[in-house]
């Protein structure tokens, strides 16, 4: 990382190497956010509502990640990334770095390149990543498709490989399903190891419609219990019931881990390593911290990872830093979803229509129209934060209501929500 500050036009504090930053003594308010994705971006532009407000983005890459397209970037119908002016708002001071540690009680963050940048409320939107497989020659042999990275570094190894040379997806989530049947499209053999269902979250008849996709595209599919991957080697993948799968290329898409840096800085984390916050998206450890995205992980049940999800708690984040810096009680999670929706290639997709609490319903979009619909919601997510970045508070999903569920799943976990430190330190 060239730990620069990118301004790209930006105002703003530039946040660099052996500042503090600013912590309030100026009259106004320093808002950090760690991680530029879905969460972090959609946070940094809500905040400048106020102009008594100072937003610094830290983000280890120079441009913004659209993750929801790393699988086109692998099969080379897309790139993946659109520029920060586009969707960053210009009152975003824009830090290129890493984030190594947070100092809660000193409120600063340290920076790869060296140095800190102070803060007076911190966002906590460092999203996900590649889990550890935890299979044996996963880790040496299979290449993961998390991060732009990822994708960079495995687009050139399906390049040399051969047209008829067997690819493996394993994985069969979204990430899986469309980098298969993406691939598989440019004429690739591909077999989608499963493990379990092929896309759990589907109810059975958008299951048999991207069955059915998958099908016709050629994709070998193995589901079943059987079909769990033990080990993978440079040529092959063994399965649980002793069948080896030849595999010049295997892609590993099973899912995804969480940085550790709140781990690392002693704050409070569930078991996946996502912040533990209250319902407010506030740490259960400092009233300063609050966390959106991947990341995050409200009352112990976090919602599930995705754009959906990550955008609309990027402005509720925002709106409990703008709530405390007015005096006011910030608002609680509420939060609503439409369903999932999977492309199965250029020329085919489907919707899945759910129950606003994330249960899918019998209804689906399949086919041509599904396709379209797909890449409508892909335009749409980066027109919400470019439209955000122009127009800060406009973002209105998060206020959608999700219904009684969530409500009944913190009561059935054994009462209220863990409560954010409040006494422990107060808010001027």
């Amino acid at each position: 990382m060239t730990g620069n500050t990118e301004t790209n036009g930006n105002t703003g504090n530039t946040g660099t190497n052996g500042n503090t930053g600013n912590t309030g003594t100026n009259g106004n308010t320093d808002v950090v956010v760690i991680g530029g994705g879905y969460a972090g971006v959609m946070a940094a532009n809500r905040l400048t509502r106020r102009d008594d407000v100072t937003v610094t983005l830290i983000n280890p890459r120079p441009t913004f990640v659209e993750r929801i397209r790393l699988h086109q970037l692998v099969a080379g119908s897309d790139d993946a990334v659109v520029e920060y002016r586009d969707v960053l708002a210009e009152g975003v001071a824009l830090v290129v770095d890493t984030v190594t540690g947070i100092e809660a009680a000193e409120r600063r963050v340290r920076l790869g390149t060296g140095g800190t940048v102070g803060y007076d409320y911190l966002v906590y939107a460092v999203g996900s990543g590649s889990a550890d497989p935890g299979v044996p020659g996963a880790a040496e042999f299979a290449h993961p498709i998390a991060t732009l990275e990822d994708a960079e570094r495995l687009r050139p190894v399906l390049d040399a490989a051969p047209a008829t040379a067997a690819v493996t997806v394993v994985g069969a989530g979204p990430t899986g399903i469309e980098t298969a049947a993406e691939l598989a499209e440019a004429g690739r053999a591909v077999t989608l190891v499963c493990g379990g269902v092929l896309g759990p979250y589907l109810h059975p008849r958008g299951r048999r419609s991207v069955a059915g996709r998958l099908a016709a595209l050629g994709v070998s599919v193995l589901d079943g219990a059987d079909a769990k991957v033990t080990a993978v080697t440079r040529d092959a993948v063994r399965l649980a019931d002793g069948r080896e799968l030849p595999s010049q290329v295997t892609v590993w898409t099973a899912g995804f881990g969480i940085p550790d840096l709140a781990a690392r800085s002693g704050l409070t984390t569930d078991a996946l390593g996502r912040l533990l916050t209250d319902e407010t998206l506030t740490s259960v450890d400092d009233v300063r911290i609050v966390a959106a995205g991947d990341s995050a992980a409200p009352s112990g049940l976090p919602l599930r990872m995705s754009c959906q999800a990550a955008m609309p708690l990027g402005a509720r984040a925002a709106d409990t830093v703008l709530s405390r810096i007015e005096g006011e009680r910030p608002d609680t999670l509420n939060q609503t979803f439409a369903g999932q929706c999977i492309s199965l290639g250029r020329r085919a997709g489907i919707f899945q229509f759910a129950h606003r609490y994330d249960v899918a319903v019998w209804f689906h979009v399949a086919g041509r129209p599904g396709a379209k619909l797909k890449e409508f919601v892909c335009k749409g997510i980066v027109k919400h934060l470019a439209d955000e970045a122009h127009k800060p508070g406009s973002y209105s999903l998060h206020r959608v209501s999700g219904g009684a569920k969530r409500e009944e799943l913190l009561r059935a976990k054994g009462g209220e929500a863990p409560a954010a430190a409040e006494a422990a330190v107060q808010v001027n």
